[in-house]
């Protein structure tokens, strides 16, 4: 542990400390898996799992929706391809190899509800991996196999075939929704799962949803908005399926990775977060968004192929019971979840660049000022960084409030403040924030070492350091901006909902000459608001760019 602190005098000091770093990242990424996943009892819908916005698509029938549905499924095989042989790319920083291992994770694999912890399981890992995927309309399972005979994928045009036949055999629409007990709080859902496998069927069932590849989520189209409430609308859409009436029922969401195409146009995915982190997500979207612009010419054969495999669930009154309550439950979290979609077109991280500014710090910086100038007060703020420089690492937080965030946050609209020492405690909050950020992505953070720490104190039986105890620190550890930076080549964006009760979720994706923000609260907590935060935010931003042209003129 003493890593943290250790002054490094050469380059092989910091080689065998980046090693030595790295073995300790094995406990640390399990323990963090645990802790901030699986020990958890929350709800993953809404709580834990994001949900990916991806532009509007222009169809709005059921053929333009299978047709992008088995060009989406294609995409991801051929990305799987890349899985399978070990020929995907090895992601750099700083010209440091990243860990690839995510990237392992996230196909074929499948959380498991237990009664205290969950589990992961990847069922890739096995000497006959699945070749099916699942697909599910009106709440109806689907078993697709997506390889031919020879182990060739099946093209595009094989997919909707397939596709076309699942639609047409699942054109009920009161079939009981099995897929929303996933959605209910983990203890619950632990106790209807129990349940629910007693019954052969409905094991065997649920073990070939589990096994599958990924789920592809075809959904009925969600009521018209307004363009204004467009997004916003989608992103609860991806977060949790709008609600019993409307898509929640048609979804599996311990499944780690869920592609939703709905028959209005509106598409995107949303991820069970234990796996993996969300730039391997985005990385995997922005390389099924390339391949379906690609025209394909793949002769399709004309052998045909069987009908997938539809899965039959047994309902009893007990599990009939255990639908419904995850059906209330959902629809009080649906209501209760306020996601705004900010897509700020005045500028883009070119802007902060060509000021020499980090654009993440400098939207860092905005999203302070925008809280300040709600609240006249600074708060906790929780920023995801990467530990991929060591092997199997998953994330550690830079903090961005800080005694120079603050003094930014209160000269900005201070009237005795020259504009001129205004943008230099901008630069100087920026500088500390990249400091930061370096630290955090190189092992030296802070709250994964106390993590490291606690468990190890847990593990040891030993009692917890006093630190543990204290009230500063929980106040410390109560994150009201709880942020992300997930930058996509795909004009899309991340949602996630906020940390803790009385805070936000916000994530963004800076494009070259726009932003794109999704802003989450809860609606029960009168201090908070989504709408009203992305208005301050806006403004922040717009009054950082003037600031700095000012600046500019005058020197």
């Amino acid at each position: 542990m003493l890593i943290y602190d250790k002054q490094f005098e050469n380059e092989s000091d910091l080689n065998y400390n980046y090693k030595i770093l790295s073995y300790f990242h094995k406990d640390l990424s399990d323990w963090w898996m645990q802790s901030a996943y699986l020990d958890s009892r929350m709800p993953v819908a809404m709580y834990t799992s994001p949900g990916v916005v991806l532009p509007k698509m222009h169809f709005q029938d059921r053929q333009g929706q299978m047709r992008f549905a088995a060009k989406l499924i294609a995409g991801v095989l051929d990305f799987k391809s890349m899985i399978d042989s070990e020929t995907l790319p090895v992601e750099y920083l700083g010209g440091k190899p990243l860990c690839m291992d995510q990237y392992y994770q996230v196909l074929t694999s499948c959380r498991i509800p237990g009664p205290k912890r969950d589990v992961v399981v990847n069922y890739a890992i096995g000497k006959t991996p699945p070749s099916h995927i699942t697909v599910v309309h009106n709440f109806q399972f689907f078993v697709l196999d997506v390889y031919n005979s020879d182990g060739s994928p099946l093209t595009v045009d094989q997919i909707y075939v397939q596709l076309e036949k699942i639609w047409n055999s699942s054109l009920q629409t009161n079939k009981e929704p099995v897929g929303i007990l996933t959605s209910n709080h983990r203890n619950t859902w632990g106790k209807a799962y129990n349940n629910l496998i007693k019954d052969k069927t409905n094991k065997e069932s649920v073990r070939a949803i589990q096994k599958s590849i990924f789920t592809v989520c075809l959904d009925a189209p969600m009521p018209r908005v307004s363009d204004e409430m467009y997004h916003n609308k989608v992103a609860a859409q991806m977060l949790h399926g709008g609600g019993s009436r409307w898509n929640s029922g048609n979804r599996w969401f311990d499944k780690t990775l869920q592609f939703i195409v709905g028959e209005d146009g509106s598409c995107g995915l949303t991820y069970e977060h234990a796996p993996a982190e969300g730039p391997p997500i985005v990385f995997l979207v922005d390389h099924v968004v390339d391949y379906m612009k690609r025209t394909e010419m793949v002769r399709t054969p004309m052998i045909p192929l069987p009908m997938p495999q539809k899965l039959r669930f047994n309902i009893t009154p007990e599990i009939k019971k255990d639908i419904e309550k995850a059906k209330q439950n959902m629809n009080i979290m649906a209501h209760e979840l306020d996601v705004r979609v900010l897509n700020f077109t005045h500028y883009g991280r070119k802007f902060p660049k060509s000021h020499k500014m980090s654009p993440d710090a400098f939207i860092q910086m905005a999203l302070q000022l925008a809280y300040y100038r709600m609240y006249q007060t600074c708060c906790p703020t929780y920023e995801s960084a990467s530990l991929r420089m060591f092997r199997l690492g998953r994330t550690e937080a830079v903090l961005s409030t800080t005694t120079e965030s603050l003094q930014f946050t209160k000269a900005m609209d201070d009237p005795s403040e020259h504009n001129s020492e205004k943008a230099a405690l901008l630069d100087k909050a920026i500088k500390v924030h990249r400091e930061h950020t370096h630290m955090a992505i190189h092992g030296h953070g802070i709250e994964r070492h106390m993590l490291g720490l606690k468990m190890m104190a847990i593990e040891d039986l030993t009692s917890l350091p006093e630190i543990f105890m204290d009230t500063s620190f929980a106040v410390a550890a109560h994150f009201n901006l709880y942020t992300s930076q997930v930058g996509s080549k795909t004009d899309c964006v991340m949602c996630f909902g906020p940390m803790v009760p009385d805070g936000y979720g916000i994530c963004y994706n800076p494009m070259d000459d726009h932003i794109n923000f999704a802003v989450t609260a809860f609606n029960s907590c009168e201090e908070t608001n989504a709408t009203k935060l992305s208005q301050f935010l806006e403004d922040s931003l717009l009054d950082m760019k003037t600031l700095l042209e000012q600046v500019s003129k005058t020197q």
